[in-house]
């Protein structure tokens, strides 16, 4: 079966690590090798700028990810296609794998639009306004003050509505969130839980759930351990027991995976790279229809693609 990831850090952790290799480096938790095996259809790529590094470096930071996306995981390997529109999509042939180039959090733009705009015509597609900290923006999950997109953040939302991109709401503060519900016209959580069932502050409300199915939003479950349960190891039922809450809300439309892959440390136990989305797969096979499982795994992010 195919298969749509909605979010990974492998650009992190290549710019991190430049020894790394895509191709087929052990120590990541997804690579070509791992794609091609296991049928991987859609990978996104995060832009993901670490907290270390001063503000001011932060969009040239943002750059060299996007160098690394080009250079090293689209241009070298000829069986990865650029995705930046539905229709490269559904252009994808048998034996190709499509790149979906995004950016988390905001802060690489600072106050500008230009830079913005620069990284959209640098390819990406779907944007998190915040990781878990305040930026220009707005505030994270994690930021005290709880404070909801500024002035700035607004155009901002309204500059990705004009280019039908995805505004991602996943690390975003509550407040963010509901004004991103206001303004956004293509709103996605690319990784995020159900909050009943795990309480993390990253984990969604029923109310903010039901309110990105009633924008035709779509949701990640991510394999974050501590975003699926508090006691650990974590197992894959239990993130099953999220898609099953998604779904009981009325999102099995809407609902896919967002693994996070090469973002965590702990991993959830048969699922600990790429290639064990088998085993998620043969599990979810036991519990849904093979229709159902087709959106899970692809169809639902696929058919989201809103530019």
């Amino acid at each position: 079966m195919k298969i749509f990831d909605a979010h990974c850090d492998v650009l992190w952790q290549l710019w991190r690590a430049k020894q790394k290799r895509f191709a087929n480096d052990s120590s990541l938790h997804i690579t070509l090798e791992g794609l091609k095996k296991s049928n991987g259809k859609i990978q996104c790529f995060a832009i993901y700028i670490p907290e270390h590094v001063p503000h001011e470096h932060r969009f040239h930071a943002a750059l060299e990810m996007v160098e690394i996306f080009y250079k090293e995981i689209v241009d070298k390997h000829s069986e990865v296609k650029l995705v930046l529109t539905k229709q490269d999509a559904q252009r994808l042939q048998e034996g190709e794998i499509g790149a979906l180039l995004t950016l988390e959090g905001c802060d690489a733009i600072g106050q500008s639009i230009t830079r913005l705009d620069t990284l959209h015509r640098l390819g990406v597609r779907s944007v998190g306004l915040t990781w878990n900290y305040s930026n220009a923006v707005a505030d994270g999950v994690l930021e005290p003050r709880g404070a909801g997109l500024s002035s700035f953040g607004i155009k901002v939302v309204e500059r990705l509505n004009e280019h039908s991109l995805w505004t991602d709401v996943s690390h975003l503060s509550e407040k963010g969130f509901w004004d991103v519900m206001e303004h956004a016209e293509h709103p996605i959580a690319s990784h995020s839980n159900c909050h009943v069932l795990r309480e993390h502050p990253r984990n969604l409300k029923n109310e903010q759930i039901q309110a990105l199915l009633e924008k035709d939003g779509m949701i990640g479950i991510t394999f974050v351990p501590s975003f699926v349960k508090e006691q650990m190891p974590v197992h894959i039922k239990d993130v099953l027991l999220h898609l099953e809450h998604i779904c009981a809300l009325g999102g099995e439309n809407n609902v896919g995976f967002g693994s996070d892959f090469d973002g965590i440390t702990e991993t959830i136990v048969n699922l600990e790279c790429y290639t064990h989305y088998e085993n998620l797969i043969n599990e979810l096979q036991k519990h849904y229809k093979e229709e159902q499982v087709r959106k899970f795994l692809y169809s639902n992010f696929a058919e989201h693609i809103s530019f």
